[in-house]
């Protein structure tokens, strides 16, 4: 937060000396052109320079064309702003959830907005979201490795270790496969149960949510990372760091 306020700073500080050095140099232009519009003529005094009066003319025309592009040029130049360089990700949107984040939807209609412990329905299906930085209000969304699956179940149902880092039945996990990093997108009748689990469509694998999102089918070597929560002002927040490596142990 710090960097970012002092990168705030400092260009704020550019952008005046533009605007002082922008200011001069168009009051020099607009001199420049009073002195030009209100020059007279001398009136040529003999035959000689009397030839001499086109390529005279000439000159002093070019000198003007040239003064006139090269102050325009010039004042052009120092009054806009630099560009932005297109794609640019801002300062930890790449970063992985931070303690204090607050949590936003990351698809739908509600996109980008905050997820209130009663956007969570009971039993699923789970929410899909982005951690959000409440004080620069940047979304750390620049890394896919950061989407959040957020569901809600029965306490009763979570063993001691995930109802420890729940609130009130609200669980979150990380949304990327621990097998080849593919994104788990599903929430299915288990292949080996009658229980509803998240699963990776790529190569079938599936996680148990109510027991720290452990492997109970398919080639995934380990449980998806958990991400301990807290609830503010009905909003949910992230309370700690991810519990556990977050991505695929290899290629998909």
């Amino acid at each position: 937060m710090q960097w970012w306020s002092r990168n705030q700073s400092e260009q704020s500080h550019i952008d005046a000396l533009r605007r002082q050095v922008f200011a001069l140099f168009s009051a020099e232009f607009q001199r420049l052109l009073s002195g030009m519009s209100s020059a007279p003529f001398n009136v040529p005094s003999s035959s000689s320079d009397h030839n001499a009066e086109p390529e005279a003319d000439a000159g002093i025309e070019q000198t003007r064309r040239t003064l006139l592009l090269g102050a325009l040029a010039t004042t052009a130049c120092l009054g806009c702003s630099p560009p932005a360089r297109a794609g640019e990700d801002p300062p930890g949107s790449d970063e992985r959830p931070q303690k204090g984040d607050v949590l936003v939807f990351s698809e739908g209609d509600q996109e980008g907005k905050l997820i209130t412990a009663a956007d969570v329905k009971v039993g699923g299906p789970p929410l899909h979201a982005w951690p959000k930085d409440p004080n620069t209000s940047v979304v750390r969304s620049a890394s896919r490795l950061n989407e959040i699956l957020i569901i809600k179940l029965d306490p009763a149902d979570l063993d001691e270790k995930t109802r420890a880092r729940a609130v009130d039945g609200i669980i979150a996990y990380s949304a990327i496969c621990s097998h080849a990093g593919c994104p788990v997108t599903a929430w299915v009748k288990s292949d080996v149960g009658d229980k509803e689990m998240f699963k990776c469509m790529c190569h079938n694998s599936e996680f148990d949510p109510r027991a720290g999102a452990q492997v109970v089918f398919g080639p995934a070597p380990r449980r998806l990372a958990a991400l301990p929560l807290a609830l503010a002002d009905g909003s949910l927040s992230v309370a700690g760091n991810f519990l556990g490596k977050v991505g695929g142990t290899q290629p998909g």
